[in-house]
């Protein structure tokens, strides 16, 4: 699985069912990624400099760093 050129800063490029790494509170000093299907989006601007604020399949909730490519 490769990584996309889209950046989970902006809304646009964020949706449901999309496979992604984010970065959870609790790693946010290592910037350990977890990966998951996004499930519900929790932020409503249409940019945030920290990225998307997601809930994942697993139900934990973090910043949207890495968007993959479906292929």
């Amino acid at each position: 699985m490769e990584i996309s050129e889209l950046d989970g800063r902006n809304r646009n490029d964020v949706a449901l069912d999309l496979y992604v790494g984010v970065v959870l509170k609790k790693d946010q000093v290592s910037g350990e990624i977890t990966d998951g299907i996004i499930t519900k989006i929790l932020t409503n601007s249409k940019f945030h400099p920290h990225g998307i604020k997601v809930q994942l399949d697993t139900g934990e909730v973090g910043r949207v760093k890495v968007i993959y490519d479906e292929d």
